[in-house]
């Protein structure tokens, strides 16, 4: 037999309801709030407020909010707020209730301001200790790379920095000129035309002033930032993350990555794998330093023609002698050591100019006139174990892996909206990269650790919140009950 729905009519009391059984057990929320602990921010943050006025909304709620807004992708913050009241699961990962005040849209921005950088960094710091607890990080090998992010502005607010101060200086000559009453002529005419370089050093974003005009390929120039990753080879934990300008070069990073990296897992990294890009002299002898392997290619080697003529002899023609301090060059003449630079720290080599001009094979060995030089870091026998080391088989082999893995760590980003900064400013797009990298180590640890009791004591777990609609059934009886009898007990009539 056929049913049929009755007239719907609106109830006043829910008296059965409990909005922790609405959440299937196996609910990703569920398993990261039995997982993560979120209310050390009241330490964190407990000296950014002061001692009276308003209460704010409890930190913990904020900080849950803002892991909302990255993990489901949210559009704003005011469609997050609007999209809570329906949400049964954010309300109970919240510790909220039914008929419970939801704050306003505008607290996480001013929280943010608050709070700052580091009570996020913090975040991903503990949750990284996490996962180093429970196995899945060894720190063998460190994985490095960079991406670009769109930053969250247009081309349109892109302005020429020099032609706006010769603008500001011809107005302030002319306003100066009215106010005296005198004819001057301005100095507008006598300004230095603008010096070609960077076209970031000319060109400026008036709505994030910290974005980089930057240009891939053929495409169209944009304004971007660049996240530089440390990712940790045993289950692609990110263990050290930063944020720079789009100009800034990747090979910059390479050793504040892998001391940030021995500071959040306590742990050293055996092997630093990268590619060509960070393959300079400074990274090799820093890896060298710090007593690991750099398992990156030579960014000379890799990107050979840049530094050598066709038809010249290179370098590895020439044989140096560590006893005379010395290069024989192959028709058997001596470079003597000459001159020391400061800044790159290498010494220059070179001939006496008679010798190289009367040689035979001048032609073969320089184009310049005061004859042939060669170039030796100060360091060169640290430097030919790195790069010996950097073409062995094992190296290959991880260089060929930090192919696909630091492109499935970007990857996995992008279900977070990591390839467009959601916010202005450089510390703002860097709390964007904290709690989408501690999102993405959340994500491995739930799949990996299968017992919350073993990563969470219970003790330090808040109590569930009890149904208010119950509280207030309770109160409601209670009040009417001592009503009615205290109005039988007025009425009662005289015996």
């Amino acid at each position: 037999m056929m049913g049929h729905q009755p007239q719907s009519q609106e109830k006043l009391f829910y008296t059965r309801f409990n909005l922790s059984q609405r959440i299937p057990k196996n609910h990703i929320l569920r398993k990261i709030s039995n997982m993560v602990d979120f209310d050390f921010v009241y330490k964190e943050v407990k000296d950014k407020y002061g001692y009276n006025g308003n209460i704010s909304v409890p930190p913990p709620v904020i900080l849950k909010l803002m892991f909302l807004l990255i993990f489901y992708n949210v559009r704003s913050e005011r469609d997050l707020m609007s999209t809570l009241p329906f949400r049964l699961d954010w309300l109970w990962f919240l510790d909220y209730d039914l008929d419970d005040e939801i704050p306003n849209h505008s607290v996480l921005s001013k929280a943010r301001t608050r709070w700052g950088v580091s009570t996020f960094q913090c975040f991903f710091e503990r949750i990284v200790m996490q996962c180093v607890q429970a196995g899945l990080v060894d720190g063998s090998n460190l994985f490095m790379d960079s991406s670009n992010i769109q930053a969250d502005a247009s081309n349109n607010s892109v302005v020429n920095t020099h032609d706006i101060k010769r603008y500001l200086k011809k107005s302030y000559q002319l306003f100066e000129d009215r106010l005296e009453k005198e004819n001057n002529q301005s100095d507008d005419d006598h300004i230095d035309p603008p010096k070609t370089g960077s076209a970031n050093s000319k060109y400026l974003s008036t709505t994030d002033p910290d974005a980089s005009v930057q240009r891939q390929g053929g495409g169209r120039s944009k304004l971007k930032y660049k996240v530089h990753r440390g990712v940790d080879g045993k289950h692609e934990i990110i263990t050290a993350t930063s944020v720079s300008t789009g100009s800034v070069n990747e090979a910059h990073l390479l050793k504040p990555l892998l001391l940030e990296h021995e500071k959040t897992t306590g742990l050293k990294a055996q092997s630093c794998v990268a590619d060509s890009k960070y393959g300079i002299i400074a990274n090799y002898l820093a890896c060298h330093d710090l007593g690991l392997k750099g398992h990156f290619a030579s960014f000379e080697k890799a990107h050979r023609g840049s530094g050598r003529q066709k038809d010249i002899f290179p370098k590895e023609n020439f044989v140096y002698n560590p006893g005379t301090d010395s290069f024989t060059c192959p028709e058997g003449e001596e470079l003597k050591r000459r001159r020391f630079s400061k800044q790159r720290r290498y010494w220059e080599y070179t001939a006496l100019p008679t010798v190289c001009r009367n040689c035979r094979s001048f032609s073969r060995c320089t184009r310049s006139k005061t004859g042939r030089s060669l170039k030796r870091h100060e360091r060169q026998e640290d430097l030919d174990h790195m790069l010996l080391e950097s073409e062995s088989k094992e190296s290959l082999k991880d260089i060929r892996t930090r192919q696909y893995l630091m492109e499935r760590s970007f990857a996995r980003s992008t279900r977070y909206g990591f390839k467009r900064a959601r916010w202005r400013r450089l510390w703002r797009v860097k709390i964007q990269e904290y709690l989408t990298a501690a999102i993405q180590n959340v994500m491995v640890f739930v799949q990996h650790v299968k017992e919350p009791e073993a990563t969470k004591a219970v003790a330090n777990r808040k109590p569930e919140k009890s149904n208010g609609t119950g509280q207030f059934i309770l109160q409601f009886l209670a009040l009417f009950t001592t009503k009615s009898i205290s109005k039988n007990l007025l009425h009662v009539p005289a015996g």
